[in-house]
């Protein structure tokens, strides 16, 4: 601060802001046995995924789960079925920032799936038996919390002269303009 400033003060505001965020990306394989012996993968899709998060540790623990459906044919592709199985999964997304001053008793969490769990890929395991199905999903998070912020005051307050802005125009520089040219906004 200036000694011109010198007039200025301090003061803290407590209020609430985003004390923390991070994100993950993850691909996992997860192995389905179906009551067949599959000849081969017709399809797989994954739905009805839903997730909760909670404060853990120095990070946000996400817990859910999905359903993931694989259309397949066995009996040397004379047959289909779909076979159905629900996954549950706990994921931890580190705090890649965090605010050291905030309240820890008012912490608040959120976690938005950025990219929805997704199969991209669903192979036959090399005894025949099951199918792996590779998964891609992403977490970015959120942490709210109650902390501090410093601003600096003028005690002597605000002076109206101060917002008279000079723009270097002279006056009557646009009076040549027609008024019924101009525009305006219906909304």
């Amino acid at each position: 601060m200036a000694i011109a400033d010198k007039r200025l003060q301090r003061r803290e505001i407590i209020t609430k802001a985003v004390c923390g965020k991070g994100r993950k990306f993850q691909a996992v394989t997860h192995t389905v046995t179906p009551p067949h012996h599959p000849s081969s993968i017709l399809g797989a899709w994954i739905i009805n995924h839903q997730y909760e998060a909670v404060k853990s540790g120095d990070g946000i623990e996400i817990v859910g789960s999905y359903d993931v459906n694989i259309w397949y044919s066995y009996s040397k592709n004379s047959q289909t079925d779909v076979a159905k199985e629900t996954i549950s999964y706990v994921e931890h997304v580190p705090l890649s920032y965090v605010d050291p001053r905030h309240r820890s008793s008012t912490e608040e969490v959120s976690a938005e799936a950025t990219q929805e769990p997704n199969c991209v890929e669903a192979t036959i395991s090399s005894n025949g038996a099951s199918v792996l199905i590779r998964v891609e999903r992403e977490f970015a998070v959120e942490m709210v919390a109650e902390t501090k912020v410093v601003v600096v005051v003028d005690p002597t307050g605000f002076e109206d002269e101060d917002k008279d802005a000079d723009f270097g125009l002279a006056e009557g520089e646009f009076d040549d303009l027609d008024s019924d040219l101009l525009e305006e906004d219906d909304l």
